[in-house]
Parts: structure tokens; C-alpha cells; sequence
């Protein structure tokens, strides 16, 4: 009897291996160089690897043939959050918690046999939790297949925490906060307006920072240049994207900061004396120069809002208008987001009336 049951349990267990050594090879990985993967946004690149840094940057995928799609994936922090998006279909959206450790994440399952597009996007913040992206997995009998014609329209924004996505998934009656959970740029007013003008979306933006000053040491003119925005020597080389419009919308955080001096990034950037508006004026030309310098024939908008920068009795706008003039550049236009007249950060519904507004301010002047 103890034979019979050894040769039962040995028999299983060859089985077993069989069968898990079969379902190994019925798969295969397709890496993160592989030139048939598209990406957008700012992206690093190493031997086995591609490393998301800012908001909204994404891989995407298309197979044919193939049950489930899955995505290795690495982070610093457990504190990225993605979306998988399966045939542009938003109602498709699952939200993936990428956590600390070499893992392979379901991006999307079939049951058919037919083509699809699988986009792995960002959504939480620009920060200093890199993930890393190591390829994709398919069915063994999958095919990769080209990736999708590249979209004519493109779009960049400039900013800070309201055009990352901070707090647009905090529910409607709770306080504010900028816990990774409720960070979301997919439903941000730049994101938004990217995907009605079926435009190429780059979001070079970071929550906290600012023009002058920013609530850590680095500021945008020293990081909107970047790749990786915590590393000074990646470089990002500004012709591998050109944008047809360019949105900037900073200035939320200097103005809160300009006015508390005991705050240790006060201290650094202006020592005991608050910045004169015409300081404030001359950083503002400065780096829209410097965004001219890379995009000399793009449209810039300079935006406000829709926090309490654009309140009324705010000084910002007036700078902002004041800085415009000085440009003296026919296509550098302002456009200020009305004041929202709500606590904390823009929610999902807000961030929908800046997108319409700002739609609608392109679509007025012929800008795409």
C-alpha cells in the first residue's frame, strides 16, 4: 500500500513539474528596449531596465493572439500607482499598487484572439520613487506587433501639484491630502486636454515645486531640463520631443512661500528678505526664455489656477501679464484658470472645468 501511494505521490509530483515547466515556456518576455514598445514621456534607460520618474509617463504595448498581458516592475517606495488601459477604453481602467520588489504585475486578460493596445500609465507623483520597468510578458504564441502610428498633435505641461494630480481622487467631503492613493494625473486638466485633442502628452511637472522657491531645494528652472528630475546630470534632449503648445502653470507654491520667512527654502533662496515683484518678474521671463530657447515656434500659454493664485486681489496674474509684455513675443499668450473657491487641492470634478476651460481657450484661438 505504502508503494501504491509513493508512486501516486511521485507520479503528482512529476506531473506538477511538468505542467509548471510547461506553463513556463508557454510564455515570453518581451524587454523594456524592445523597439516595438512606445513611450511616452521622459524615460530613462539602462541595460535591463526603463525607469519612470515623471507623472503621466507611460510604455505601451500591442499584441495580438495572446490571454494575459503582464508587466515586471520594481520601486524604490510602496507608493506608485499605475493604470493599465486596455484599447484606450477609460472604462477599462484597473489601478496597479506597484510595491517594493521584482514583480510581475496582470496588466489585462482576453479571451479572444484579436488585437489589442495595453498603455501602462503614471499617476502619481514626480518624485524620487523611480520605478523601474523591466518588459512585459505574453503567451508564447502572442505576437508583438508595431506599435501605433504616433499622434501629429503634441502637448506639454509645465507645473506643479495641480497639474500632477495631487489630491483629485480625495473624496468630495474629506480634507485634502497628497497620500500617494489619491493622486491621479490621468484625470488632470492636462491630461484631459491631451487625450480630447488626441495629442502626444508630456507632463514635466512636480508637486511643491515653484519658480522662485519650492517647499524642497530644487526649483523648476533647475529641473525641468532633466530626465531623471533628482539627477542634474540627465539631461533631457529637448528635439526628441517638440511640442506644438506648451502649458505652464507655476507660481501656487511661490506665492505661499514668498511670504513665510522662517521656512528653511526661504532662508536659502532670498536669506531674511522677501523677493520684489520685479525678481519675481525676471525669473518668470527667464525661464519661459529658456522654454522659447527649445521650442521656438510652439505656442506657450501661461497659466494660472485654479487655487488661490487666482483669488481675487491676487498679485500673480499681474506678474504673470507684466512678464508676458516684457517677453514681447506674439505667440506667448496668458490664460488664467478661474479660482475654484474650494479647500485643498483641485478633485476630479475641478480638474474637469479647468479642462474644458482651457479646451475651449485653444479651440477660441486656433491654436491646434
Amino acid at each position: 500500500m505504502k508503494i501504491i501511494i509513493r508512486f501516486i505521490a511521485l507520479n503528482f509530483l512529476l506531473l506538477h513539474g511538468f505542467v509548471a515547466q510547461a506553463q513556463t515556456i508557454s510564455k515570453k518576455f518581451i524587454a523594456s528596449s524592445e523597439q516595438r514598445l512606445d513611450y511616452t514621456g521622459r524615460v530613462g534607460f539602462s541595460d535591463s531596465s526603463a525607469q519612470f520618474f515623471w507623472s503621466g509617463t507611460s510604455v505601451n504595448i500591442n499584441v495580438e493572439g495572446t490571454t494575459v498581458v503582464k508587466a515586471l516592475l520594481d520601486t524604490k517606495r510602496d507608493t506608485n500607482y499605475y493604470y493599465a488601459i486596455v484599447d484606450g477604453n477609460a472604462s477599462s481602467l484597473k489601478k496597479i499598487k506597484v510595491v517594493v520588489g521584482k514583480k510581475m504585475y496582470t496588466l489585462a486578460t482576453f479571451s479572444d484572439n484579436k488585437k489589442h493596445h495595453i498603455e501602462l500609465v503614471k499617476i502619481t507623483n514626480t518624485d524620487d520613487n523611480t520605478t523601474y520597468f523591466y518588459g512585459f510578458e505574453i503567451d508564447k504564441d502572442g505576437s508583438l506587433l508595431k506599435p501605433n502610428k504616433k499622434k501629429k498633435r503634441k502637448l506639454e505641461f509645465f507645473g506643479d501639484s495641480v497639474t500632477c494630480g495631487h489630491g483629485v481622487d480625495v473624496p468630495v467631503d474629506s480634507t485634502d491630502s497628497g497620500a500617494p492613493k489619491y493622486f491621479n494625473n490621468f484625470k488632470t486638466y492636462d491630461a484631459i486636454t491631451a487625450r480630447y485633442f488626441n495629442a502626444q502628452y508630456h507632463c514635466t511637472a512636480k508637486s511643491g515645486i515653484g519658480v522662485t522657491v519650492s517647499w524642497f531645494p530644487q526649483i523648476m528652472p533647475e529641473i525641468y531640463d532633466r530626465v531623471n528630475p533628482d539627477d542634474p546630470n540627465s539631461k533631457w534632449f529637448f528635439s526628441a520631443y517638440i511640442p506644438d503648445i506648451v502649458v505652464v502653470n507655476l507660481f501656487q507654491n511661490d506665492s505661499w512661500l514668498i511670504n513665510t520667512p522662517d521656512n528653511e527654502q526661504f532662508k536659502a533662496r532670498f536669506g531674511s528678505v522677501k523677493p520684489t515683484s520685479e525678481f519675481i518678474v525676471n525669473a518668470y521671463v527667464d525661464f519661459i526664455s529658456k522654454i522659447r530657447t527649445h521650442y521656438p515656434k510652439a505656442q506657450i500659454i501661461c497659466c494660472l489656477g485654479n487655487m488661490d493664485v487666482t483669488r481675487e486681489g491676487s498679485i500673480w496674474p499681474g506678474l504673470v501679464e507684466k512678464a508676458v509684455l516684457t517677453l514681447n513675443d506674439k505667440k506667448i499668450v496668458c490664460h488664467f484658470f478661474p479660482y475654484k473657491n474650494t479647500n485643498g487641492h483641485p478633485k476630479e470634478k475641478e480638474q474637469q472645468v479647468m479642462a474644458d476651460d482651457l479646451i475651449q481657450f485653444i479651440e477660441k484661438n486656433s491654436f491646434f
